[in-house]
């Protein structure tokens, strides 16, 4: 029981605000004001995405998408950032071949 409160409260403390970037690109890019200091549940994940200081960004993020549709900034230099996106790559690749 402690273990899923202490769970739900790192992802609602994860989930950020986000805003449209200011300057640069003219298709206006939702942004993170910051990034998640703590680890993300990797199984609640199902997508990712970049976002750079070169698209109008202040914080380069990783923008991760839930199952259930919310987005979490996580810092992109993280080793824990690192496995989601391997494990969903990885997951992606194996759902390719399945498929082809």
């Amino acid at each position: 029981m402690a273990s899923h409160a202490a769970a739900l409260l790192a992802i609602s403390l994860l989930v950020l605000w986000t805003s449209p970037a200011q300057g640069g690109a003219n298709d206006a890019e939702d942004c993170c004001l910051s990034v998640a200091l703590h680890p993300i549940p990797g199984n609640i994940v199902r997508a990712f995405r970049y976002l750079h200081i070169q698209d109008g960004c202040r914080v380069p993020a990783v923008v991760f998408t839930t199952k259930r549709g919310r987005k979490l900034c996580a810092p992109p230099d993280q080793p824990w950032v690192d496995r989601i996106i391997r494990r969903l790559q990885k997951k992606a690749a194996k759902n390719k071949r399945h498929s082809s």
